[in-house]
């Protein structure tokens, strides 16, 4: 599992950032990707990655300002021609159908693939076997949405060593023993699944939020996440323009990650009157708070790793 930001920049883009665009990479875990945002040239910025459009699986938008929607059209339109011949889902606002559909109509583009729309509300909007995503409503003037994608645990791995050892050999009886059950030997004797499974490996954890001011929603969608991803529009000097303009400085966000308890927090969103030199005293400002924070750029890449 892997987060590549696409796009890092704020409201329009820049030379070395373009608008919001976050790839959250599950090729090992399910072979596809999910997309959270799709700002303006989203599809220019895949064609200098290593990601397919005809992998992605699910796109999440946070919310309908242009900045993180304008590059919907060309990248939907243009999966047709790169591959993507399986379904879809766009989840987003109330209005982010209209968008879409009309987009496509007014254009005539017609696509190869099953495109399904779900128009969000508050809580658990997708769940399967191996991950729960939910969502809560943030605060921005405007609907916007933050992510908790959770993975589910994972079994031990099962003590095949041993087994063998003891003269269990492979097939059905290693499933009962894996899922924790009783198997009798040939001697008669009784061992216990739980004693040849490790541990189990708990899931991660990832919040995605859209652009808000500090909350107490980003706090509880945040919990305990292996990594959190939040908005840092503006240094910490100026929060008070950033709560006028519904936006967080550097501190608020590393505030929440603090109150959070999360393991590692990265920013984006960067407004573009901050230049190259500008970073380092941004990240300075947001480890003042919370220490393991990092500040995106286009294109950078960050593994998650499982917890020890």
């Amino acid at each position: 599992m892997e987060l590549t930001f696409l796009g890092t920049g704020a409201g329009v883009p820049a030379k070395t950032r373009n608008v919001t665009a976050i790839a959250l990479q599950l090729l090992d875990e399910r072979s596809v990707w999910w997309l959270f945002d799709c700002g303006e040239a989203t599809q220019h910025q895949l064609l200098k990655s290593s990601l397919k459009p005809g992998k992605i699986e699910k796109i999440f938008i946070t919310h309908l300002h242009g900045d993180h929607i304008f590059g919907l059209p060309g990248l939907l339109s243009s999966r047709s021609f790169q591959g993507g011949d399986t379904a879809l889902t766009v989840y987003g606002p109330k209005g982010i159908r209209a968008f879409i559909e009309t987009s496509l109509k007014v254009s005539q583009t017609h696509l190869s693939y099953p495109l399904i729309i779900e128009e969000m509300q508050p809580g658990v909007i997708f769940e399967d076997e191996q991950f729960k995503v939910e969502t809560a409503l943030l605060s921005h003037g405007i609907d916007s949405y933050g992510f908790r994608i959770e993975e589910r645990d994972k079994v031990g791995k099962l003590d095949v060593a041993g087994l063998t050892k003891l003269g269990v050999k492979p097939g059905p009886v290693f499933k009962v023993i894996k899922d924790g059950g009783d198997v009798t030997l040939e001697d008669g004797s009784v061992i216990s699944g739980k004693d040849f499974v490790a541990p189990s490996i708990k899931g991660r954890i990832v919040t995605i939020l859209g652009d808000t001011r500090p909350t107490d929603t980003s706090v509880k969608l945040a919990q305990g996440a292996n990594v959190l991803v939040h908005e840092a529009t503006f240094e910490a000097d100026k929060s008070k323009m950033a709560r006028a303009y519904y936006h967080s400085s550097t501190t608020q966000a590393a505030t929440i990650a603090l109150k959070a308890n999360v393991t590692h927090l990265i920013l984006t969103h960067i407004s573009s009157r901050y230049m190259f030199d500008d970073l380092k005293k941004l990240a300075q400002e947001a480890r003042s708070v919370f220490e393991n924070t990092d500040i995106a750029d286009d294109f950078s890449t960050f593994e998650i790793p499982y917890q020890k």
